[in-house]
């Protein structure tokens, strides 16, 4: 029984779908377009008319499934009750019993066939294929616009259109399908290229066809979800098959279900056939066995001289068996490659094609044959003014009997047995002709379709006349989905049991069964065994249909879910997707999305991508502040240097890695906003930098942070109509970004007096017995080393008042002293406390020697030693910062400014002696 078998059945899609009318009587299957036909089956009225893609919203996190339920009848149309239950015996009753029109036109989607369409066109799309021919891997150039697609097409729909959402993943499929399709078409063979080419085209047919299946499943389950579980069936008296076979579709999921599984599967293979029937008549003539029927007429002939072999003398289809005599060769050749044709035709749904094709072929005989299958009904039994035709086959059960036995005969063709196994439900002589998965599995489902079917009839419809049954095994089975998959994995065909264990077979068998969280085991397991290898487009479906799972408000393992997300997230990092990043971040829990997108932003170096990121993660409704924070402090984290003491002597270079921490403060000075953090990050990596001696790092560090920050951190304070002093830790971060910047002016002060100081001018020397001539020009640079002099003296005056003066900043810092926190009401931090107290050890010395070097070599040495007294002073507690050794030294070398007073003829401290 194909998806025609039951077509007089009304479906959930065309019970109630007025638009589908063809004629006075009303078509029934099903699966019908599930995407039109909820709407209308809810509203009993014209199709809700649908405008897939325009809807477009702009993201945000409220937008987000994941914040509250889905609204299911919303997804299918108004919220009226649906009509599966409304028991109107007249609308039933008008249906016909065939529909002119099958299941598979209905069910396949309207794109063209996907893998006939080989005629490409002379214009964009051959030149598409030509030049993605050159590229390394035509498969992953081809699709990786996908990727983008994808997520374009989520941002489009809501959760009230995610129906349609599917429907265009499908299509975005499909046209990608064919994309590669005419490029393994034009392809050189052999070459490995083509071959990852056609893995990828088998992947994404996969994909294609699954998201297919998820649609009509969840559809019909999602609408069985909105039904009044209290409605009951009301019986009807003298129901004939068709009238039972209607209830039962209404009712009962189970059978509903495993049709639109049966016409899933007949869609995939209608889509592989395409035209091919048009194709395979080249030897179909009126007459069948005309080469039987020529030899029959030559030996009549005196003058006939051909084979002696003998065959049948008669032409009516039986003759074979019942003479037991063979046809000619050319016929039973023919006989079988139609016969294998009919099987196909067949198993792609289209039984109307294969009695056409027999027609064709002079076998009307054969046509009939598969026309018993069609369900009883007659329409007068209920009374009426006008006498109707009766429909369908009153003695479809004799029928379906022949069938059976023909299929168990070993004497016919093994398709040919097929055709009557899959119309009879004779699962064992099915079988033998399926030899892929999808094959298999369509026996075992159309054959439990067609037993559901069967015993509701022997159990709702009253017949006298039936002599004879189906076998016991058949109308016995209880079937259920799992059943048939526990029966698939116990399949001697070894192709049958590799399939099944391919991903997307996988993904199709815990859909059928409705099992999400075993779904989401599988996942969890092709995670932890080769996460690295998965194909990239099998993680984005993965991720998709996770997100349409939330959206239909589905339970998914929540860790798992997590983990599908962030490897499909590094994913699109490796391949370069930035754009795309953002949002699946936004469907991370918090914490990791805050962690992961840093973590993608610590190798984003140029300014522009830098901003367009951080825009990127506004628009996806991230937390823009916490994240750029995370960045800076996972960079200033790779720094495994200790905060200890520093060489004295050498300042130390700028590494590359010290590049990365100056440049890390970018991510924070974006957003005025952030400044008051960007003065937090900034003084942690200098206090580091400061600590190695790494002073032109610090520098560096410090002039990324804009001039006005101080200011705006202000008036950001008073624009939030605040009247209280700033937080404690922004304003000790003001205070310590000072501290440092006066530290920074000193030494770069220092750094300029002691080069001009070590560029002084040279007197030129005496001369002893020099001419005329030499004492003019000895004069002549006499008096240029004065002016000379006189400049660099000036410029030296100048130089060493400036940095006296900035180092007097540094040792006598308002308010407590450098590097002093003056609020102590903000939140206890150790590690700053620490860095700070040791840099007061590190600096103020290094700071004291530095002046007395000045104060030294420029003479002036009272002043020298009136550093001792600011050391010692207990209003600034500078002795604090010495150690021992460097309170000697710095003694020592101020006894030789002591000594150079002496020299001048005044006391030690450079007062005049008293006589």
């Amino acid at each position: 029984m194909d998806r025609n078998d039951f077509q007089n059945v009304p479906s959930p899609q065309e019970v109630t779908q007025p638009t589908r009318k063809h004629s006075s009587q009303k078509r029934a299957s099903v699966l019908a377009s599930l995407d039109e036909s909820l709407s209308g089956m809810i509203t009993r009225g014209p199709a809700v008319h649908r405008n897939p893609g325009l809807m477009s919203f702009s993201f945000s996190p409220q937008s987000r499934s994941a914040m509250k339920p889905p609204n299911l009848s919303t997804m299918l149309g108004s919220g009226v009750k649906s009509p599966y239950l409304m028991q109107t015996p007249g609308h039933l009753g008008s249906m016909s019993v065939l529909d002119d029109s099958d299941w598979t036109t209905a069910f396949t989607p309207p794109h063209s066939v996907v893998f006939t369409n080989l005629e490409y066109s002379i214009g964009e799309d051959v030149t598409k294929s030509a030049v993605l021919l050159n590229e390394d891997d035509p498969g992953e150039a081809a699709t990786r616009s996908m990727y983008s697609d994808f997520l374009q097409s989520l941002l489009k729909h809501t959760s009230t259109t995610v129906f349609e959402l599917v429907d265009e993943y499908e299509e975005i499929c499909s046209n990608q399908v064919n994309i590669l399709q005419k490029i393994v078409y034009r392809a050189t063979p052999g070459k490995q290229k083509f071959s990852r080419t056609a893995s990828v085209l088998w992947l994404l047919k996969q994909e294609m066809v699954t998201w297919r299946l998820l649609s009509s499943m969840y559809r019909d389950r999602i609408q069985s979800a909105l039904e009044d579980e209290n409605i009951f069936d009301i019986a009807v008296i003298n129901a004939s098959e068709k009238t039972a076979v209607n209830n039962l579709f209404q009712r009962d999921s189970l059978v509903r279900q495993s049709q639109l599984v049966v016409d899933w599967l007949e869609s995939i293979a209608k889509d592989d056939i395409g035209d091919f029937s048009d194709n395979i008549e080249f030897y179909a003539k009126s007459v069948y066995w005309e080469n039987t029927l020529h030899i029959l007429k030559q030996q009549h002939l005196k003058t006939f001289s051909g084979s002696s072999r003998p065959i049948i003398t008669e032409l009516d289809p039986d003759a074979p068996i019942r003479q037991k005599l063979p046809l000619d060769d050319l016929d039973r050749e023919d006989d079988a490659r139609l016969l294998k044709f009919l099987f196909t035709l067949i198993r792609a749904g289209m039984t109307d094609e294969a009695q056409r094709l027999c027609k064709r072929c002079g076998q009307a005989w054969r046509a009939a044959t598969l026309e018993g299958w069609k369900l009883y009904h007659d329409p007068n039994v209920i009374g009426g003014t006008e006498l109707e035709p009766v429909e369908g086959n009153p003695y479809r059960c004799i029928w379906k009997i022949s069938c059976w036995r023909l299929a168990e005969k070993e004497l016919f063709d093994k398709y040919e047995r097929a055709i009557y196994a899959a119309l009879s439900g004779n699962l064992k002589q099915l079988l033998p002709v399926c030899d892929t998965w999808e094959d298999t599995v369509w026996a075992y489902f159309r054959v439990m379709v067609d037993t559901l079917v069967e015993q509701e009839i022997r159990t709702s419809v009253m017949n006298t006349e039936e002599t004879e049954e189906l076998p016991r095994e058949f109308l016995q089975t209880n079937w259920t989905l799992e059943k048939v998959f526990e029966e698939l994995q116990a399949t001697e065909k070894k192709r049958v049991l590799e399939e099944n264990q391919e991903h997307y077979h996988v993904i199709q068998k815990f859909v059928v069964l409705g099992n999400v969280d075993g779904l989401m085991d599988e996942f969890n397991r092709w995670l932890s065994k080769d996460r690295n290898v998965l194909p990239g487009h099998l993680l984005r479906f993965m991720t998709h249909l996770i997100l349409f799972f939330r959206t239909l408000g589905l339970q998914t393992k929540e860790e798992v879910s997590v983990d599908v997300l962030k490897v499909y997230i590094q994913r699109l990092i490796c391949e370069k997707h930035t754009d795309l990043i953002a949002f699946y971040i936004s469907h991370l829990p918090q914490d990791v999305g805050i962690a992961q997108y840093a973590v993608f932003l610590e190798d984003v170096t140029e300014t522009e991508q830098r901003h367009h990121c951080l825009e990127l993660a506004k628009e996806a409704g991230l937390d823009v502040a916490t994240i750029t924070k995370t960045v800076v402090e996972n960079i200033c984290k790779k720094d495994a240097t200790e905060f200890t003491h520093h060489d004295l002597a050498i300042d130390t270079g700028t590494t590359e890695e010290d590049r990365l921490k100056i440049d890390v403060i970018d991510w924070l000075v974006f957003d005025p906003a952030q400044r008051a953090e960007a003065l937090k990050q900034s003084n942690a990596i200098m206090r580091k930098f400061l600590a190695s001696k790494k002073h032109e790092a610090a520098k560096d560090v410090f002039i990324k942070i804009p001039q006005d920050s101080i200011a705006e951190i202000y008036n950001q304070w008073e624009e939030q109509g605040m009247d209280s002093p700033l937080p404690a830790e922004d304003d000790n971060a003001i205070r310590e970004h000072l501290c440092i910047r006066a530290y920074l002016e000193a030494h770069e002060a220092f750094n300029e007096w002691f080069k001009h100081m070590s560029s002084m001018p040279h007197a030129p020397g005496q001369l002893s017995q020099a001419s005329f001539t030499e004492k003019v020009a000895h004069e002549l640079k006499e008096k240029k080393y004065e002016v000379d002099y006189g400049l660099w003296k000036g410029l030296l005056d100048a130089l060493t008042a400036d940095v006296k003066e900035k180092m007097y900043n540094v040792l006598l810092f308002v308010d407590g002293g450098w590097m002093v926190d003056v609020r102590e009401d903000a939140e206890d931090d150790p590690e700053r406390t620490h860095q700070m107290i040791m840099l007061r050890k590190l600096c103020l010395p290094m700071m004291c020697f530095l002046l007395h070097t000045v104060l030294y070599r420029t003479g002036q040495y009272q002043e020298d030693l009136r550093l001792a007294d600011l050391i010692a002073s207990e209003r600034h507690k500078l002795y604090m910062v010495f150690t021992k050794d460097e309170l000697r030294k710095l003694l020592q070398k101020m006894r030789e400014s002591s000594l150079m007073l002496l020299d001048q003829g005044l006391d030690p401290l450079g007062y005049e002696i008293q006589s």
